[in-house]
């Protein structure tokens, strides 16, 4: 009797072009270079959504600043982890390095601020600064009450303030370790590595269908020269907003009942080179009381394209597309009678969400930057313009005694018999995309890709 050997098309689809899908491909570039991998992309480019440097603030996030990880001062469960799961990501980075695979010029050291007013949350930073540095990660970290400490750090946070009792007490920690990451920059380079290897990128296609076969998948589409079909072995899904409806389509029983919220953001951005280049690092503040944890506003230095600026943000936009460059139409598609309910759950638990939302959008331009300048004073309106940064699908999934649960991360979903994966969620998926491809790999049945060496040299980040 013969045996029919299906052919595939491909070893691994990868898709959408941004930082999961280059991270995935360049480890499996590594691990199976004799796998066909093709990546399929619906723009004309690579990270032209989240990933996109002017889509993200660019935050290595290591949870040196970033106060939303640490609303309990005393617990710095979420700080390290986070840092840890850098740390695997940067060891990864830094050995493509060191091996000429990669160039460093994505990558930036950036000290890690908090600047925070009023006795309360003076209080807090004080305790959340005494709290993390127990542990070896945290222990570079400084904290000051000094308003003249708090101008050698940042300059820029000082100029135009006048006497403290016009302005009131302030406090700051600084963490000279932290990052300024271009995810554009390091999606290219990673997707580099992979084509280097032989495999191939595909502009201009859109998927719009998974179907499962006998031993593998088949995705279906859009591209230039009309509708595709491509026999796969494995295929992971990392197309930002739109991977929870590719997921459906794929009838996967571990979505079901998942929904995603849009949530856009834009920033005020500045790039007079003269005013960036005084601000040496990340400034991360304290939400207003009531406010949603992805509200936390920052004044960030930013090195995009061998040029400096500053981005301050983030201010809530809404629409119901689930991609930057998608359709209004986006977001309904993910509606099923499974997941109704959910959505309303999340949606009814998060009321102050649904109120900062609407103040963000009412809020006029003079009051946009009114909040700028609680961070810099002196900040002239003409430098600056309001930029629209990239659309996030925030995930929602169901939950047995609050029906619908807003998550504030990633999830990584894939099938039970290993073929096929999915991350779903928004921030901050780019900077543990590691960790988090290495748990894929391993479910795949693939050893993970980073393999700590406790002498390994670390390569310079670039000044």
């Amino acid at each position: 009797m013969t045996t029919h050997t299906p052919h595939f098309d491909a070893d691994v689809v990868l898709i959408g072009g941004g930082i999961m899908s280059a991270t995935l491909g360049a480890m499996l570039a590594q691990q199976r270079p004799e796998w066909r991998v093709l990546l399929l992309e619906r723009a004309d480019a690579l990270a032209t959504e989240s990933s996109g440097p002017w889509n993200n603030a660019g935050t290595g996030h290591t949870g040196f600043c970033e106060l939303n990880y640490m609303p309990d001062p005393t617990d710095a469960a979420k700080p390290l982890s986070m840092v840890e799961q850098f740390g695997r990501t940067r060891a990864w980075w830094d050995a493509l390095i060191a091996d000429g695979r990669l160039d460093d010029g994505f990558l930036h050291r950036t000290p890690h601020l908090d600047v925070v007013f009023g006795e309360r949350d003076m209080a807090y930073l004080r305790r959340r600064y005494e709290t993390l540095r127990a542990h070896p990660a945290f222990a570079e970290m400084e904290y000051t009450e000094n308003p003249e400490t708090i101008r050698e750090w940042a300059p820029l946070v000082m100029e135009g303030r006048g006497p403290e009792s016009m302005w009131g007490r302030m406090a700051a920690t600084r963490h000279p370790g932290g990052t300024d990451v271009d995810f554009g920059a390091l999606t290219r380079g990673l997707v580099e590595i992979v084509t280097d290897a032989g495999g191939e990128v595909r502009y201009g296609h859109e998927v719009t269908r998974l179907r499962r076969t006998l031993a593998g998948w088949t995705v279906r589409g859009r591209g230039p020269e009309g509708r595709f079909e491509i026999r796969a072995r494995r295929v992971f899904v990392g197309a930002g907003g739109k991977a929870l409806r590719l997921l459906q389509s794929a009838r996967l029983p571990e979505v079901r009942g998942y929904a995603v919220l849009p949530v856009g953001a834009a920033f005020l951005r500045c790039s007079d080179p003269e005013v960036a280049r005084r601000l040496d690092g990340k400034v991360y503040g304290q939400a207003d009381i009531g406010a949603p944890p992805m509200s936390v506003p920052h004044l960030d230095r930013r090195y995009v394209d061998g040029a400096d600026h500053l981005l301050f943000g983030p201010y809530a936009t809404f629409s119901t597309k689930l991609l930057k460059r998608g359709r209004l139409t986006d977001f309904f598609t993910t509606l099923r009678p499974g997941n109704l309910h959910v959505v309303a759950a999340a949606g009814l638990q998060n009321l102050s969400l649904v109120r900062y939302l609407v103040g963000q959008l009412a809020a006029s331009r003079r009051a946009k930057f009114a909040q700028l300048q609680r961070f810099y004073p002196d900040a002239d309106p003409a430098q600056w313009e309001l930029v629209a940064a990239g659309q996030r699908a925030q995930l929602v999934t169901p939950d047995r005694r609050r029906i619908g649960v807003l998550q504030q991360g990633t999830e990584l979903v894939s099938g039970a018999d290993g073929t096929i994966a999915g991350l779903l969620g928004a921030s901050p998926g780019a900077s543990t995309a590691v960790p988090i491809m290495e748990e894929l790999l391993i479910r795949w049945g693939i050893a993970a890709a980073v393999e700590p060496q406790p002498n390994s040299a670390k390569t310079p980040v670039a000044s």
